[in-house]
């Protein structure tokens, strides 16, 4: 087993399971060094990230790449600022967009309008993104985007930020908490002046998960402030956060006001179609060449937010690739068996007999091999309601209904699913 390999299960795993702004911060640019001997060096860009992950979450990664590499293994931490000499390939690799180099550590480069996948979930928060990225302070003056986790807001954020970058302006991104930690640490050291112009000599100002200040007293007096000196300059403010402002109970309603100045836009949890295509793109920009039946597989099973399904993507793909096999349903359910919710038992036999008792039919019909729409689309109800509610495979749907194969219980599923999409 490849460890380059390895280590992107890893952070596959790693990325499910860790809220995503850490993942982002700490994780997410990490690269395998080197391996021998079951010693991996895993390279990070400063001293921070490499004191962080030795401290939180250097047991976990041990154990995970302990469970993959099926051996002992050790892991070290290293600053490692020569990423392009790391020989060993990643299974992601994103060319970053076109643009000079971002003297800003805080900006992630990948994130761009150009690889922001498009739908009906998300159309307004992206159209006044890329207006705000065009026209800073003239079209949308605060922005403020909310949604659930995962949805793609800090992707926005940084699009925006990049773009600005690009065309020269001075950005400044950080969450609240950065923010609220920044004036702790002014305030004790006597550096207020400090503070306040690190923060009021920006043109673009990008708050993450703005949602954090609400209660805290002094973060929200500072941040009235600084909201004040930079709107009253003409500078761009763009804020996300988990809620729209007035769902923020403790916040204060000066700041709620101004919240509410510019345009607010939500982000919803991605329709079937956006999420077909978040992961196509995904796998082309990864170069994996993935089945479109594992695409729609995935995008039905992970509805809820782009992270998971990105994620899931990227483990079911390097699952295949550790194996050298190729990318099957029955595959795919074994790989990501522990990250979906788990069924409760139910018997295939009463599934049967329910399903025949609905279209008055004898359960010996839906086993046998007619093929009279009558019989055929109950049996494919079958099929489709003992994937979705049992915990067998898809090969053992096809034993259990005649011995069919998996490809046959597949195309019924489908069928199934199509009709329900269509309502029908």
């Amino acid at each position: 087993m490849k460890a380059a390999q390895a280590w992107q299960v890893a952070l596959g795993q790693l990325q499910m399971e860790m809220p995503k702004a850490a993942f982002d911060t700490w994780v997410r640019d990490a690269e395998l060094v080197s391996y021998e001997d079951g010693s991996f060096i895993i390279g990070v860009q400063n001293a921070y990230a490499r004191d962080w992950l030795e401290s939180r979450l250097s047991s976990t990664i041990t154990r995970l790449l302990t469970g993959i590499m099926n051996r002992s293994v050790e892991v070290r931490f290293t600053v490692w600022n020569n990423a392009a000499e790391v020989t060993s390939p990643r299974i992601e690799t994103v060319e970053p967009a076109t643009m000079p180099e971002v003297d800003n550590p805080s900006l992630n480069r990948r994130y761009t309008f150009t690889n922001f996948v498009v739908g009906t979930s998300n159309r307004l928060a992206h159209a006044a993104s890329l207006a705000v990225a065009e026209k800073p302070a003239q079209a949308y003056n605060p922005l403020f985007i909310y949604g659930g986790v995962g949805l793609g807001k800090t992707h926005l954020l940084h699009a925006i930020g990049n773009q600005c970058t690009q065309n020269g302006l001075n950005v400044l991104y950080v969450s609240s908490e950065e923010f609220t930690n920044d004036l702790i640490h002014a305030i004790r050291t006597h550096t207020t002046q400090a503070f306040r112009e690190k923060y009021r000599r920006t043109d673009v100002l990008l708050i993450d998960d703005i949602q954090f200040i609400a209660g805290k007293e002094s973060t929200q007096e500072e941040f009235f402030h600084t909201f004040n000196t930079l709107h009253g300059q003409d500078k761009q403010i763009v804020m996300t956060s988990d809620r729209p402002p007035k769902a923020m109970n403790t916040l204060e309603e000066r700041l709620r006001s101004r919240f509410e100045w510019g345009l607010t836009a939500d982000i919803q949890p991605p329709d079937y179609e956006t999420r077909i295509a978040i992961l196509r793109s995904k796998s082309e920009r990864s170069g994996y060449n993935t089945p479109n039946t594992i695409i729609e597989i995935i995008a039905r099973k992970f509805q809820s937010n782009i992270r998971e399904l990105e994620g899931a993507l990227t483990r079911v793909v390097a699952y295949a690739d550790l194996r050298g096999v190729p990318l099957t349903p029955a595959l795919l359910d074994s790989a990501l068996a522990d990250l979906l919710p788990r069924r409760s038992e139910v018997n295939p036999e009463q599934v049967i007999n329910t399903v025949a008792n609905a279209y008055h039919l004898p359960p010996e019909r839906i086993l046998g091999r007619e093929r009279a729409r009558k019989v055929a689309l109950p049996r494919q109800i079958a099929m489709y309601l003992l994937r979705e509610e049992s915990n067998i495979s898809l090969p053992q749907i096809g034993e259990v209904l005649g011995g069919r194969d998996h490809t046959t219980v597949m195309y019924g599923c489908e069928k199934v699913a199509d009709l329900i999409e269509r309502d029908e």
